[in-house]
């Protein structure tokens, strides 16, 4: 339960139109929203649900009738009195909201059922976001503003969420009003008056700070020590406040806090179990936001003083985000913290450990900060999410290329009844998986086996895509590779090839598979790996490696222009290629690419390509290569591509399943992307893709809106071909392709047919 006293953005006036309560109503966690009187009296409340009621029993919708005329006046309330565990006790799964009111039936406040979510500046803190990383300046700034906001600045650049400070005001916080010269004051006490007194920032400084902070895209906090410095920070206006580990049994100064209706992060170092309990309790009772730290108040914390395992009881106790104030040194306990749930971490930050104050031993630099942040987001990636496992496309791959299947020892003839003597297990893995045995003995098969073929899903009955003629308003065809090359072509009624070679390819002669010219179209698919590991790199900045990759696709270039006699129907056959600019331990930074698309123009000017056209392809941002998943720069956002082609004269290869992956990854819209780049497309690859690095699924398995993609391809003057590129598609057949044909081939003709 939340407890919300700062609740404007929940209420109407019950004489509002219905339309400006819809607009809060999208805006609202709750999906509802409350209509008061003008004098603050709670009239009635309207739902989702009353929405719908109202809208399907009304004969002419009018979003301008007042929000009385639909609002439930029937409703559950409480009094703004009530104890936290009575109105905890109204709320269920139908009742997710209850009004707290005064005895004039006033709205007061309004508790929420639901999970904690606290929002600083547009930085949500919840079980879902990402880690919110503190930089715990506090007063390391020695007292300077120039050296407060280089701090500022640091944080920034070593990926911080946010910057802390604190404040005092020392004539109201210590009993001998802040005297630094008290000679009756103990030894530590006088030390740290000392330190306050001399580095401290003068208010206005502070506030410019926080202002720093804003500009570099940071959230500013401060801790208050006292209710002066508290009301000082309300008037400048900071999005929450941090609680001390001193002030967590300070019951005043927490009420002040809770009173602003701002987001609290609490601290519970130096605290018992009972006076940690007791705060919570207290903190729901004055339906404060908030989220708890686990701290150890010791400077440098021990490591076996820091008891990581309490986050998890602190959860439980709290019931809402939990996180981690860090004062020991390094950075690995903080990142295993964050395993352990915890949401928010803070660390201690300085430019230099040697400068005066027991903070700055305890602090990290900023190379450190930036490997901590480093840490953290890899940690999160790494979590995942609860539920059953899954298989990433990585292990797909190397499960295919590694693992075994059920092969036939022996040809056997279609209506062959499978005994266990005609079955053995061989690599790659490409068939039924050899669990399967059992399952695929005493089935009769439906189609003939060649010694060593694959027994597939269909051999034990399971439906199977079959291939037929197909309609489209594009040309078309399918991937092949030599071996297939006439299996697949004679089974459709395709316009063309698109000719995959591998680097084993290039050394045979194709004169074996290819005997006679053929009625089609061609597009051959050059390589993106070659002998001895060398993986097509034309951006490479090691002049070897690019010259290497350059003669390498020089002789795809020369073997397609062997290949074009051979398709009557292609007179510039294109070459699909990846072209490069692929890094391995993390994307390169805007400011690095025009040099990586520099280099790619040098390359492609020295390869001779009369009589082919070469489309780059586009990029996922995250590519599978043999050896395992890279980072990829060029050819991802629609804006450098355009540009690129638009300065070289080129068109591109459109892998839809790689884009769309790619404007996942970049939160960008996937239809704005096709119309920014259909015009500059030469040809095709479609597949379904799901989250950032899913490629290759079947059309209809992923994200990708494919009525949307052919309404956009059929307006174009001239459509690009295409062909489907489902991962494994070939398998059993061809079985991938032709159903991904069917299913493009209904997605297409209902477009057309919205367009007639």
């Amino acid at each position: 339960m939340h407890i919300f006293r700062n609740f404007s953005k929940f209420v109407v006036f019950s004489e509002d139109t219905l339309l400006s309560a819809l607009h809060k109503i999208n805006n609202s966690e709750a999906r509802l929203i409350f209509a008061v009187s003008e004098g603050g009296i709670l009239e009635g409340v309207l739902t989702d649900g009353d929405l719908r009621r109202w809208l399907t029993k009304s004969h002419s919708i009018d979003l301008n009738v007042p929000v009385a005329s639909v609002m439930n006046r029937n409703f559950t309330a409480a009094s703004e009195n009530d104890t936290p565990q009575q109105i905890h006790g109204l709320l269920n799964h139908k009742v997710q909201a209850v009004p707290l009111l005064d005895a004039q039936h006033r709205l007061k406040a309004i508790a929420l059922i639901g999970k904690v979510r606290l929002n600083l500046e547009g930085r949500f803190i919840d079980e879902q976001a990402p880690t919110f990383l503190i930089a715990e300046i506090g007063n390391n700034h020695q007292g300077d503003l120039a050296l407060a906001l280089k701090l500022i600045d640091e944080a920034a650049a070593a990926g911080a969420d946010c910057a802390k400070f604190q404040m005092r005001d020392m004539q109201a916080l210590y009993r001998n009003a802040g005297n630094n010269n008290d000679a009756s004051a103990d030894l530590g006490a006088q030390y740290t008056l000392d330190l306050l007194h001399r580095f401290q920032l003068k208010d206005d400084d502070l506030f410019r700070a926080f202002d720093h902070c804003r500009l570099r895209g940071l959230v500013p906090l401060c801790t208050p020590w006292d209710h002066s410095s508290l009301e000082k920070l309300q008037t400048y206006g900071l999005p929450g406040y941090k609680l001390a580990s001193a002030d967590f049994t300070n019951h005043d100064l927490m009420d002040a806090v809770a009173a602003t209706g701002k987001p609290m992060l609490c601290s519970t170092g130096m605290s018992t179990e009972a006076e940690i309990r007791d705060g919570v309790r207290h903190l729901h009772n004055l339906g404060a936001g908030f989220a708890l730290l686990h701290c150890n108040s010791t400077y440098p914390a021990p490591f076996k003083d820091v008891n990581l395992h309490y986050l998890r009881h602190l959860q439980e106790i709290s019931g809402g985000p939990v996180g981690y104030s860090g004062h020991e040194r390094d950075i690995h306990v903080v990142i295993a913290a964050v395993a352990l749930g915890a949401k928010i971490v803070e660390k201690h930050f300085t430019l230099d450990k040697s400068l005066e104050g027991n903070d700055h031993k305890v602090s990290l630099l900023p190379a450190e900060f930036t490997r901590m942040v480093e840490g953290i987001r890899q940690v999160e990636e790494a979590l995942g999410t609860q539920g059953e496992r899954r298989i990433s496309q990585g292990e797909l791959m190397n499960r295919e290329n590694l693992s075994k299947s059920l092969v036939a020892v022996r040809d056997l003839p279609a209506g062959t009844i499978v005994a266990a003597d005609m079955v053995q297990v061989r690599s790659p893995g490409l068939g039924l998986q050899p669990n399967r045995k059992n399952e695929l003995i005493g089935k009769t098969l439906p189609t003939a086996k060649k010694a060593g073929d694959f027994f597939f899903p269909s051999d034990l009955g399971e439906a199977r895509a079959q291939a037929r003629n197909y309609r489209f308003a594009l040309p078309w065809g399918v991937p092949v590779r030599y071996h297939d090359l006439h299996t697949m072509r004679v089974q459709s009624n395709m316009d063309l090839l698109e000719i995959h070679l591998s680097y084993k390819d290039m050394a045979q002669d194709f004169r074996r598979f290819i005997t006679e010219p053929l009625k089609m179209g061609l597009v051959v698919h050059a390589p993106e790996l070659f002998a001895g590991d060398h993986t097509l790199d034309l951006c490479a900045q090691d002049e070897r490696y690019r010259q290497h990759s350059i003669a390498q696709l020089q002789r795809v270039i020369n073997l397609t222009r062997e290949l074009a006699p051979y398709f009557l129907h292609t007179q510039q056959p294109c070459i699909v290629t990846n072209v490069g600019g692929h890094t391995h331990t993390g994307h390169l930074p805007s400011d690095a690419l025009p040099a990586l698309y520099e280099r790619l123009t040098h390359s492609l000017a020295q390869l001779d390509t009369e009589g082919v056209e070469i489309i780059p392809q586009t990029m996922p941002p995250f590519p599978w290569h043999f050896g395992g998943q890279q980072f990829h720069n060029l050819f991802v956002d629609a804006d450098s591509i355009v540009t690129f082609c638009r300065k070289q004269g080129m068109r591109i290869c459109l892998d839809v399943s790689h884009s769309k992956l790619a404007c996942n990854h970049r939160q960008e819209s996937f239809v704005g992307f096709l119309r920014t780049v259909l015009p500059h497309t030469a040809h095709m690859h479609l597949a379904d893709a799901q989250g950032i690095d899913g490629e290759g699924l079947q059309i209809g398995t992923g994200d990708v809106d494919w009525r949307e993609l052919f309404r956009l391809v059929l307006e174009l003057p001239q459509p690009p071909s295409f062909i489907p590129e489902i991962w494994q598609g070939h398998k059993n057949s061809g079985e991938g392709a032709w159903l991904a044909l069917s299913l493009l081939e209904a997605t297409a003709a209902a477009v057309s047919m919205q367009k007639n």
